[in-house]
C-alpha cells in the first residue's frame, strides 16, 4: 500500500529506506521540542503548552506535506521566526502573547491567499535569490547572539556595547562544554547530535546543582495551555486598527517564512534529484499549500510560524525520496507529544549551546552571495548584520530590500516587471519615516 501511495518504485526507493530516512531527520531536528518552549517561553508563554504544540504543529504538519506533495520535507516550528516573536513582537513592541499568536494567524491566512492565488510565485522571482541567503545568515547571527547572551558567554559592557562573560563560572563553562560535546558529536556524524548534547548538558546540570528538576504531573490541561488561545480581533486594532505595526508583523512572518521554504525546497529537492529538467520544482503549489495550512495550524494550538526544515536533508543523504519520510517524522513528533510537559525541566544553559550551533550551521547560505558584485553584496551585507546588530528581522529585510533597489537604480537596471521590488522598497522606506 505505501509503495503504492507514495510511488517508492517509481522513486527508486523502499519503504525500509523511507522509514530510515525519516527517523534520521527526526533525529536531526527533534532539539526543536526542546529549544522553542525556551524562546517562547521568554515571551511569558506556558512551556509545556508550547512544547506540545511543537510536537503537534511539527506532526501534522510533516504529515500533510508528505500526503500532500509526496516530497521528503519535513516541517516544524522555524528557528529565527521565534525569535522575532518573542524578542521583537512581544518584548519590544509590548504585545501580549496572545496577540503575537493572532499576528501569526493573520499571516498564515495572507499566506494561504498569496499561495491559491498565484502572488506567491510572484513575489518570490521578484526578490533577488541574494537577499535570500542573507536573511539566513542573519537570523543565523541573530539565534547565535540569543544563544550566547543566555549562556552568560557575551554580556552586556557599558563601555563596548557587548563583551567576553567570566568563562569560568558555572553557566557559562557549562554552556561552552556543551558547544564542546555537540560540535565533536556532528563532527563523528552522530545522528541527533543536538539532542543528545541537550539532553547530556542538562543532565550535568542537574547532578551538580545548577538546575533544579521538579516532578511534573501529565495533565491534559498543560498540554491544552497554548491551543486556541491567540486574539485575531486585538491582533487586527494593533496601534488602533490596521496600521503600520500589524502591517509590518505580518510582512515579517510571511517573508521570512517565504525565503526558509524557498532556500530549504531547493536546497532539500535538488539534492534529491527532484527537481525538473527545467530547473523547476513539481507540484509547487502543493508544497506551498500544505506550508500554508500547517501555519494555520500552528497558530491555532499555540507556536510561532511552522515552516519547512534545511535538516530534511539529512534524510534526503540517506536515500528519503518521498513523503513517507516526511508522514515518519510527522509520527515520531506526535510520539514525542508525550514528553512535552517534562520539556520545562531542561535549563537554559543546556539549550544555549543548541542555539548557537543552530545559528553557525545558516551561516552557510551567505557563500551562496556574489560578494564580488557590489550591488549583490551591499544589500546582502546589510541584510545579514542588522538583524543580530538591532535585534530585529524586519530591520534586517528592510535594509536588503531598499539598498537593493536603489543599487538596481542608480545601475540603470530597474525594469517595469520590478515594480513589486520597487514597491516593497517604498514601503520600507515609508516603515522607517513612520517609526
Amino acid at each position: 500500500m505505501l509503495t503504492r501511495i507514495f510511488d517508492l518504485n517509481g522513486h527508486g526507493t523502499t519503504v525500509r529506506t523511507e522509514l530510515f530516512a525519516g527517523l534520521t531527520t527526526f533525529l536531526t531536528m527533534a532539539y526543536i521540542v526542546a529549544v522553542n518552549p525556551l524562546i517562547l517561553g521568554a515571551a511569558g508563554m506556558p512551556v509545556a503548552g508550547v512544547a506540545a504544540a511543537t510536537c503537534l504543529s511539527a506532526g501534522f504538519g510533516s504529515i500533510l506535506m508528505g500526503l500532500l506533495s509526496n516530497y521528503p520535507l519535513a516541517l516544524a516550528p522555524g528557528m529565527g521566526l521565534n525569535a522575532y516573536f518573542t524578542y521583537t513582537v512581544v518584548k519590544t513592541m509590548g504585545l501580549p502573547w496572545q496577540v503575537a499568536l493572532g499576528c501569526v494567524f493573520l499571516s498564515a491566512v495572507a499566506f494561504l491567499l498569496l499561495t491559491l492565488s498565484g502572488a506567491r510565485q510572484l513575489i518570490m522571482n521578484a526578490i533577488p535569490r541574494s537577499l535570500f541567503s542573507a536573511i539566513s545568515g542573519g537570523i543565523g547571527l541573530f539565534i547565535a547572539f540569543i544563544g550566547l547572551k543566555d549562556a552568560g558567554i557575551i554580556v552586556a559592557d557599558p563601555g563596548t556595547t557587548v563583551g567576553l562573560g567570566k568563562l569560568t563560572a558555572p553557566t557559562p563553562a557549562l554552556a561552552v562544554l556543551g558547544l564542546l560535546v555537540i560540535a565533536v558529536l556532528q563532527v563523528r556524524a552522530v545522528k541527533g547530535a543536538m539532542l543528545f548534547g541537550i539532553l547530556g548538558i542538562a543532565g550535568v546540570a542537574w547532578v551538580f546543582g545548577l538546575a533544579h528538576v521538579t516532578p511534573f504531573a501529565y495533565r491534559l490541561q498543560d498540554l491544552s495551555a497554548a491551543a486556541f488561545r491567540l486574539d485575531i480581533p486585538a491582533a487586527l486594532n494593533v496601534k488602533g486598527g490596521i496600521g503600520v505595526s500589524l502591517v509590518e508583523i505580518v510582512f515579517v512572518f510571511l517573508f521570512v517564512d517565504l525565503f526558509d521554504n524557498v532556500g530549504t525546497l531547493m536546497a532539500v529537492t535538488k539534492r534529491a534529484g527532484l527537481v525538473a529538467a527545467d530547473g523547476t520544482v513539481p507540484r509547487m503549489n502543493r508544497i506551498l499549500l500544505a506550508d500554508s495550512i500547517s501555519m494555520l495550524a500552528g497558530a491555532l494550538v499555540g507556536t510561532s510560524p511552522v515552516t519547512s526544515y534545511i535538516e530534511s536533508a539529512a534524510g534526503v543523504a540517506v536515500g528519503g525520496r518521498t513523503g513517507l519520510t516526511s508522514v515518519t517524522v510527522g509520527v515520531l513528533f506526535l510520539g514525542t507529544l508525550f514528553v512535552a510537559p517534562f520539556v520545562q525541566a531542561i535549563p537554559a544553559v543546556a539549550t544555549a549551546p543548541a542555539l548557537i550551533l543552530v545559528g553557525a550551521m545558516m551561516m552557510g547560505s551567505l557563500a551562496e552571495v556574489n560578494w564580488q558584485d557590489p550591488a549583490e553584496g551591499i544589500p546582502a551585507f546589510f541584510t545579514a548584520i542588522i538583524v543580530p546588530l538591532s535585534y530585529s528581522i524586519a530591520n534586517g529585510l528592510a535594509f536588503g530590500i531598499v539598498s537593493h533597489a536603489v543599487l538596481r537604480l542608480v545601475r540603470g537596471q530597474a525594469r517595469v516587471r520590478d515594480w513589486l521590488v520597487y514597491l516593497l522598497a517604498a514601503l520600507c522606506v515609508a516603515r522607517f519615516v513612520y517609526l
